[in-house]
């Protein structure tokens, strides 16, 4: 039984994935025993074939291949069952640990039995500040911003922009780097793979407040975060982040502000001629539009 099981999808960045495995090892310490399971979500051959080549031969290391790209939720629950360990760490493979944040938050989270997930400190490739949080996106958040909760009531919205020397309570918490209590992940079944990218993190981190634990941040542990390598951006992906954020609303917080929400993101698209490829998209949320239903089987060569 290991104390940690680093869970990482890889999908066409092999260079990265290599890259944050070489910082996870230069970085934890021999107190924590930890095992590494990589799933390539589908990627093509060349690079599917690097990191094979390039991957750790070493027992606590896995790799195993996908031949459905399941996005990011299904992409890591395919490497749960491999999982031997009392915590879970899902970690982007454009993230890299900058210190002993596995020891630093093992500890903590083994002295605070009700913090169901945690996050390190994020910095940006320039090793600069970056929000490692963010609060739930309802109405509120929408109609008067950040900006305003976090000066009105900054106990509930913490600021964003602060860098913090303790803890704090978060409402969710950046996908890049979720370290899970094992248990609380299961009592909530883990990630909604329904969702093919983004809001997986608020979607759960909802659930698990249902649970009854907290979401932390833990400032002492560190990570570097290229921001955006993983997923990249386009127009597609952009229409799948708002199916996911109104199927993630609708779920767990009801359909009159599911309702709502949808009525005002479509004022706010009118209003914006650059956004009027969204319009069907909330105005017509359905899910059979989503990228998760046009991902095709990959034939593997060799």
């Amino acid at each position: 039984m290991y104390d940690v099981a680093v869970i990482i999808v890889n999908y066409n960045t092999s260079e990265y994935t290599l890259k944050c495995l070489d910082a996870l090892e230069q970085h934890t310490t021999h107190s924590v025993n930890f095992q590494v399971i990589v799933v390539d979500n589908a990627s093509q051959n060349t690079e599917y074939q690097l990191l094979a080549r390039e991957f750790p031969k070493k027992k606590n290391y896995t790799l195993h291949r996908s031949d459905l790209n399941t996005g990011f939720g299904g992409g890591n629950m395919l490497g749960v069952p491999y999982a031997k360990a009392s915590y879970l760490l899902f970690l982007n493979n454009d993230a890299f640990l900058l210190n002993d944040a596995l020891s630093i938050l093992k500890n903590y989270m083994d002295q605070h039995p009700t913090v169901g997930v945690s996050t390190a400190q994020n910095f940006d490739d320039d090793h600069q500040f970056v929000p490692s949080f963010d609060h739930n996106k309802g109405f509120r958040r929408l109609l008067l911003g950040r900006g305003f909760l976090e000066s009105t009531n900054p106990k509930k919205y913490p600021r964003r922009k602060e860098e913090y020397v303790h803890p704090i309570n978060v409402d969710w918490v950046n996908g890049a780097f979720m370290f899970f209590r094992r248990d609380a992940f299961e009592k909530v079944g883990g990630f909604d793979t329904n969702i093919f990218l983004y809001f997986e993190e608020m979607d759960i981190c909802q659930r698990l407040k249902n649970a009854g634990f907290t979401t932390v941040l833990v400032p002492a542990a560190k990570i570097l975060h290229v921001q955006g390598v993983s997923i990249g951006k386009s127009k597609e992906i952009n229409k799948e982040a708002y199916l996911s954020y109104l199927h993630v609303i609708k779920k767990n917080y009801g359909y009159l502000k599911y309702i709502f929400i949808k009525l005002y993101l479509a004022l706010v698209f009118l209003l914006k001629p650059k956004k009027w490829y969204l319009l069907i998209t909330v105005l017509w949320t359905d899910f059979s539009r989503s990228m998760k239903y046009k991902q095709t089987i990959t034939t593997y060569e060799g």
